[in-house]
């Protein structure tokens, strides 16, 4: 959500801003509404006073004997007013809200200029490259080979886009949560969360995903939605809260399912585990002093980077351009890990600073300290990782030519000591 009165006092600016983003300029619309709805909110508190100024007056004209009528003629002519003007305000205040809530968050300066992701700035690379002697496969070839990555028995008791894990993969999925939940919470702050992932309307709402991301999200026939990302829970815990500046930075993680429909990713990444419609993420959430959250971008950046380093996984981090970031960052780093049987990196974490922009849908707010009044609070999320893309890059990357799967070390004690996995028996 935006604050009003920069758009008040600087329109073209923010129409430029706006254009960044690829939106339209919506400054005066905006201005023109929020004329009206305060002029109707102006009229109906004239008429208020003048209403209970004649109430006054009436009490004094009925004591002293005199005729009122007149008086309390007026004082009905203004109920009637005030409220025609109090719904002109409330219709105004809805088509105000209706507009603001589908603009998309406006970009930091420091971010490129660009349409998507062929227009993202590569910041630094990170690790060697795995070079795989004769040919690296795909995870899911080698995940099929072990007999424990099975998309049809997904696909029969789901339909496309699921996957049945089994015996080691299984374990392997458990054993990286539980490493990155360790990891973050012992040594980097982290709280450990346990969140529904089914949640309200408004809770969606406030971190951005409804109501433009409807058909991304999966609904259930009483009203609740399945999460896409455990951010919605997570930095909705402070929703419609007054923190104390002094409670601030809050850090948040949770291992949770994610569920997305993703309508938009038809003919994208249809065979194996890249895109589901249901995967496991380990999620990162801070909320922050507004003068923080720049550097809270760097530290949760590096926390994330911190889980692909102690895997020996490559990977670079990008920073996405206007174009290629989300509705509600201002900000964007993306991890991309290298998957030798792509010959390729791609995505396995997106680490955003949103500023207030979902502080102002959630109404999240601190107490500075000696001051009057309050702030909103910034809020960022980022992947820590996402689990099963995190398991696709140790396939591609542990793989050995007899079709194992090495163990990365970090990992063994997680295994129960296991070194390396091997094709199913029976």
């Amino acid at each position: 959500m935006h604050d009003l009165r920069y758009i008040r006092e600087n329109p073209e600016a923010f129409d430029a801003e706006l254009g960044r983003r690829g939106a339209e300029a919506a400054s005066a619309r905006i201005l023109e509404i929020d004329a009206a709805r305060r002029a109707a909110q102006t009229m109906f508190q004239e008429m208020q006073e003048r209403r209970n100024t004649l109430s006054r007056e009436i009490g004094k004209v009925k004591k002293e004997g005199g005729d009122a009528d007149a008086l309390m003629a007026e004082v009905q002519g203004l109920k009637e007013g005030i409220s025609g003007e109090e719904t002109s305000e409330r219709e105004h205040s809805v088509a105000l809200q209706a507009i603001l809530q589908e603009l998309p968050n406006i970009a930091a300066a420091d971010v490129p200029d660009g349409r998507n992701e062929d227009d993202n700035v590569e910041v630094r690379a990170v690790g060697e490259k795995t070079q795989i002697e004769g040919g690296a496969k795909e995870h899911f070839d080698l995940g099929e080979a072990l007999g424990q990555m099975d998309f049809e028995a997904g696909a029969k008791l789901s339909g496309a886009r699921f996957v049945v894990l089994r015996g080691g993969l299984a374990r392997m999925e458990r054993a990286i949560a539980n490493f990155m939940l360790d990891m973050h919470t012992e040594e980097f702050g982290y709280t450990e969360i346990v969140p529904p992932a089914l949640v309200r309307d408004e809770t969606l709402y406030g971190t951005g995903q409804l109501p433009k991301f409807a058909e991304d999200l999966f609904h259930t026939d009483d009203g609740y939605w399945l999460i896409p990302t455990a951010e919605v829970p997570l930095t909705s815990l402070v929703s419609g809260d007054i923190l104390r500046e002094d409670d601030l930075p809050l850090r948040f993680t949770a291992w949770t399912p994610c569920f997305r429909s993703e309508a938009g990713a038809a003919g994208k990444d249809t065979r194996g585990m890249i895109r589901q419609h249901q995967f496991s993420k380990v999620e990162l959430v801070s909320v922050t002093h507004p003068e923080r959250s720049d550097e809270e971008l760097e530290r949760m950046t590096n926390c994330a980077e911190e889980v692909l380093k102690r895997l020996g996984l490559a990977y670079r981090v990008m920073m996405l351009c206007t174009g290629d970031m989300g509705f509600g960052a201002r900000k964007t780093y993306d991890l991309e890990v290298w998957l030798p049987g792509q010959d390729r990196y791609r995505e396995i974490s997106s680490c955003s600073n949103c500023w207030d922009f979902q502080g102002r849908r959630m109404r999240a707010r601190f107490r500075p300290n000696g001051g009057k009044g309050t702030e909103y609070v910034h809020t960022l999320n980022g992947s820590g990782l996402a689990v099963g893309r995190t398991m696709i890059a140790i396939i591609e990357n542990y793989q050995n030519p007899d079709g194992t799967i090495t163990v990365p070390d970090v990992l063994r004690p997680y295994m129960g000591g296991i070194e390396k996995l091997s094709p199913m028996v029976g």
